[in-house]
């Protein structure tokens, strides 16, 4: 299986000065639909060519069109849902919402003082079905918002990328191609879940919005990592 971890685009919260007047659950913001445009149009492309695993030699690699994505899954935050949009249109694609690679914290506000960190609901399955109506939710999306609780700590993150590493470990002996659009501290965390560096406290997998990090997994457990934090399809002036 190709895995391609990609980071959403740039957020209403990504681009804030104070992190105190962060939302719960920001959108895009200009900047950030316009490299979501662009990694689509990279992602599909004939134009941007691709390492494929095909036998060419020592090599074992060779250049091929686009990335041949088959599968694309997304998170259920707003700014992860409005990413994968165009990057599913570009691809012919049905985007899969996978709850569990949600960014760490889950959908909370930190309100300061006594009150502190609150969790709040996220978007319902109306909700996201009435903007996104071609989107697949899983059948536990109900209607009360898919994260109602307390604000996820770091333990919990780690639980979470662990067992969402084991689960792709499970899909590495397809020959799926498998994109899922993510969010920067949880694709950090899955990043060391899948090298077995979970306890690595100070080690960070830092990412660029939509940037791409590729990894090679098969049924045996072994993987190759072919880049990380990747955005060759973003001009200098859209790099955030």
């Amino acid at each position: 299986m190709e895995l391609f971890i990609i980071r959403h685009g740039q957020s209403g919260n990504n681009a804030l000065a104070n992190l105190r007047d962060r939302s719960v659950d920001p959108p895009l913001t200009d900047l950030g639909e316009r490299q979501a445009e662009q990694l689509a149009a990279y992602v599909a492309s004939g134009e941007n060519q691709e390492m494929s695993r095909e036998d060419t030699g020592n090599t074992k690699y060779q250049l091929r069109q686009g990335l041949g994505i088959t599968t694309l899954f997304t998170s259920p935050m707003y700014r992860s849902l409005q990413t994968v949009e165009p990057v599913s249109q570009a691809l012919g694609l049905v985007p899969q919402i996978w709850v569990d690679i949600h960014e760490e914290g889950g959908m909370y506000r930190n309100h300061g003082g006594d009150e502190g960190l609150v969790g709040y609901p996220g978007r319902t399955r109306s909700e996201i079905l009435a903007e996104f109506p071609y989107y697949v939710l899983p059948t536990d999306f109900k209607d009360a918002g898919w994260w109602n609780k307390a604000h996820e700590d770091p333990p919990s993150l780690l639980l979470r990328a662990t067992k969402v590493s084991e689960q792709l470990w499970e899909m590495a002996e397809t020959e799926d191609r498998v994109a899922m659009i993510s969010h920067g501290g949880f694709m950090n965390a899955l990043l060391k879940a899948l090298f077995g560096q979970i306890s690595q406290s100070h080690m960070y997998y830092r990412h660029h919005n939509t940037a791409i990090s590729r990894i090679y997994m098969d049924g045996n457990g072994r993987f190759e990592v072919l880049y990380l934090n990747r955005v060759a399809h973003l001009t200098p002036e859209s790099i955030s």
